[in-house]
């Protein structure tokens, strides 16, 4: 059985997310989730960078412009929270165009707008086979 890029890192921050929506549940905004994984993150000893500006890069080259996610943990896994009834496609595709422009290797979409947690693990194929 072959291991999930940044498997243990990617636990851990899903492990922490988890323990805010025990605490919290639903209903909050996305501000109220981002403090409280901040505090999450801290008692976990999980590495972040929490509003961090990503340079886009194309053909290789960094771009005048940026996009700022909410975490950047462990310098290469990218967390962009919800609080939305369900996830949507354009959200999806939204953190892949982030992973595709910038040499981050894992995207994490985690939704708290549900009555339980869920979250989507997307993975950079391009900086894997370069």
């Amino acid at each position: 059985m072959s291991k999930l890029l940044f498997e243990e890192e990617t636990f851990k921050v899903i492990g922490a997310c988890i323990n805010v929506h025990k605490k919290l549940g639903s209903g909050f905004s996305e501000t109220v989730y981002q403090q409280a994984i901040e505090k999450e993150f801290l008692q976990a000893n999980i590495p972040f960078e929490q509003q961090k500006e990503v340079p886009i890069y194309y053909n290789g080259e960094p771009l005048n412009e940026f996009f700022t996610v909410d975490f950047l943990c462990y310098n290469h896994v990218l967390l962009d929270i919800k609080s939305v009834r369900g996830i949507q496609e354009h959200m999806t595709q939204q953190v892949l165009n982030y992973l595709k422009s910038s040499h981050i290797e894992i995207g994490m979409l985690i939704n708290f707008g549900e009555q339980s947690l869920k979250w989507k693990r997307l993975v950079n194929t391009i900086s894997i086979n370069k």
